[in-house]
This record gives structure tokens, sequence and C-alpha cells, in this order.
């Protein structure tokens, strides 16, 4: 294998150049408070965490782990999500504290990837945790939550995609019964929305014509609440039924929060890790192939860390919803100045450069510069030519230009 050059860095992480970590910040504060107004508090964890407890809690497959270990030779792992960290302090450090919990976060986390998948390794995360709660509501809460803050993410186009765990465990039991593998393998299709796979599959099983037909037809099953009728049809399974009554409560609530417009559902929707024990939901924007969010209910995952409790959460794909809607920062609310100043001129020009920058009533990058005659004969020649527009100085662009040249003479040239 040769050395890096200099210049690269490891396959799948990148460089957040100015506008765009401007850009991601300004998505994360958005959202953060969005979430902090449903009253949800955030929180952090380490970025390592020890392999036997996190890492194998976390269902990441054991290959997409980035895994090190420490002087005293522990395998440590980098956090592969937030929900499995949270649940061990939920389960430790606030073990005192009472149900209902409501965290969010936004984190950056790790995923060893294939070189030649085209993945992020390293990307960023915003989303919440609603532990101690089994109910619809708070399942309903979650998914309204989701949509409220992929608006206030700046994501205008999109649609939730609600399936549930349960209805497609109990179908596939009730056709398939004791054939994990073959119920796994459908699973798998659906879960990489393989529609000729999953069709394939089903007709190499032993299975009656009706039957196929109708574990076929799942994969139409997509719409509004009329889906819940329908899919009450298709499997006596008792898992399925309250899977199916479960996702009808949630509507309802839905309806209540006024975000039906949004949401879909999507009887094949799994969810892509295995704790997750009913509710799944994706989000997709309209123009992007990819969810920008994802989220589901894991009633599992806390009793591994020794305090069994219900919980639903989600997480905003934050460095995909950058990529959508750019990461050219929104500085329109933004006055940048340029103070321009000689040797004679230097305190005057700080002094009016902190007044500036202190000043509650205005919202102002100030750049301050030293600059000789040929640099001050530039700077104002900008101005003028700016004639009230942004003017451009070594790159830069600026609303207005001040000068304090020769001993402390002020000038405004804008």
């Amino acid at each position: 294998m040769s050395k890096p050059k200099v210049f690269e860095k490891p396959i799948g992480v990148k460089d957040y150049l100015p506008h765009a970590v401007s850009k991601l910040r300004q998505i994360e504060n958005q959202v953060l408070a969005c979430m902090s107004s449903w009253g949800y508090e955030q929180i952090m964890t380490p970025t390592m965490e020890y392999y036997d407890t996190v890492g194998v809690a976390s269902s990441t497959s054991d290959q997409k782990l980035f895994k090190l270990l420490n002087n005293r030779g522990t395998t440590l792992v980098l956090r592969s999500d937030m929900t499995a960290p949270i649940a061990r302090v939920v389960s430790s450090v606030l073990k005192d504290a009472q149900f209902p919990l409501r965290l969010s976060y936004h984190s950056n986390v790790f995923r060893a990837i294939e070189e030649e998948a085209g993945r992020e390794a390293e990307f960023f995360q915003t989303g919440v945790e609603l532990v101690g709660d089994a109910s619809a509501e708070a399942d309903a809460e979650v998914v309204a939550l989701a949509i409220a803050s992929l608006k206030a993410a700046g994501v205008s186009r999109f649609k939730i995609a609600i399936g549930h765990v349960g209805f497609l465990n109990g179908l596939f039991e009730e056709a398939l019964p004791g054939q994990a593998d073959a119920q796994e393998e459908l699973k798998a299709y659906l879960l990489g929305r393989d529609y000729v796979g999953y069709r394939d599959c089903l007709r190499k099983l032993t299975l009656p014509e009706a039957m196929r037909s109708e574990l076929e037809g799942i994969t139409r099953l997509r719409g509004g609440q009329e889906i819940c009728s329908q899919a009450m049809a298709l499997s006596l399974d008792q898992t399925a039924q309250e899977s199916i009554r479960h996702l009808c409560e949630m509507w309802d609530v839905l309806e209540a929060y006024g975000v039906c417009e949004h949401v879909l559902i999507d009887l094949t929707m799994i969810g892509d890790f295995k704790y997750y024990t009913g509710m799944t939901f994706e989000g997709y924007a309209a123009d992007l192939g990819f969810p920008v969010a994802s989220g589901g209910r894991y009633d599992n995952l806390l009793k591994q860390f020794g305090r069994p409790a219900p919980a639903t959460g989600f997480a905003l794909k934050t460095t995909r919803i950058l990529e959508l809607i750019g990461d050219n920062a929104d500085e329109s609310k933004t006055e940048r100045v340029l103070i321009g100043y000689d040797a004679e001129g230097r305190a005057e020009a700080l002094k009016k450069a902190r007044e500036l920058r202190e000043s509650s009533v205005s919202d102002v990058i100030v750049v301050t510069e030293k600059m000789d005659g040929a640099e001050q004969d530039q700077a104002v020649s900008a101005a003028l030519e700016a004639s009230g527009g942004q003017l451009t100085y070594k790159g830069a662009s600026f609303a207005k230009l001040l000068t304090f040249f020769h001993g402390g003479q002020g000038g405004n040239a804008e």
C-alpha cells in the first residue's frame, strides 16, 4: 500500500468549507430550536464508546463499526448512531429521572464503508428520543416533530412513509410458519426496495396461489387511512392486526396535528435497524433519492442497559439536507462591513469595529485590515464602483467600507 500524499484524507470523509459550515450550523440551530420548542432537551455523548456495550447494542453490523484499542487493550468503537449511546445514558446517568424523557442531539456518527460505495463514513445527524411512552400518541408526536424539523431545516417538499415491523412479522409468520430464513430473505428485499427480487423470491416458495398474490399485493399498499382497512383484511394474525390498529391510532393523532398531507402509510416499510420493534418511518425529499429522515419504535433496546422502557425517536440526515438545499450560506440578514485603517487610524478603527460587533440592534460581520497606500486606493475604488451595491475587496464581498486613514480621520465609502 502506498503512503498517502500529504493532502489526501481517508475514504468517506470530507472537508467542509466556510459557506458549507455556515449553512450546516444554520440547519443545526434551526432544527434544535424547533425541537426545544416541543420540550426536547439537548444531550451530548462521547464520540468513543465501549464495543461490548454500545457497540454491540447499536445493531450496526460488526463490519461497519470503526474499532480501536485504548492503552489497556480494551476495544472501543466510534459511535455508529446516537440511539444506543442515549439508551446507555438514560439507563445510567439518568436512571433516577422520571419518564417520559424527551432528549435531542446533533452529532457526527461513523460507519465503515466499502471504498467503491461512494457513501460517507462520517456524517451528521440531528434527532430526538422520546423514552418511557409506548402509546400511539408518542409515535405520532415524533413523526409530527420530524415534519416540523424538516421544515425548520429548509426542506419544503417531502413525504413521510410510515410502516410497522409487527405487520410484516405477523403476515410472514402466518404465510410461512417456522420458515425464518425465508421470512428474513423477503424482508431483506423489501428493505432494499427490490420489489422484483421480492416477487421472484415469492415465486420460488411453496405457497398457495391466493397467498402468493396477497403477499405480492403488499407492495402496492401505500396511501392514506384507507390502507389500514385493506391491510386488516390481509391477515388474521394477532400481531399483524394489532400493528395496523396502532397505525390507525397514529393517523388519527397526525390528523389532529394537521400534518397528514406529508404522510403516507407504506406497509413494506421495515426500518434499517434490527432493534426496531414497532412503527418505523422514513422521510423522502422531492429532489433527493435518499431518505433525509428515519426513525421508529425500539422497545427492547433499553433493557440491554438494565432499564427496560419503551422508546421511539428519529434522526434527520443533516448532511444530506445540506446537499439538498445547497451550501451557500443565507446572509441576507447579515451586513458585512470592511474597516480599513492606517497606523494613525488604528485606535479609532478598532474602537468602531468593537462598537459594531457589540451592538444589539445590528446583525453585522466586521472585518478589519491595516492598509498601505495602494490597498487604500484599491478599497476606496472598489466601494465607489459598487455604487451602493456589494463591493469586492481581495475576493470577499462587503456591503460597506469604513476608512480610518491619516491620524484617525474617519471616512465612509459605500
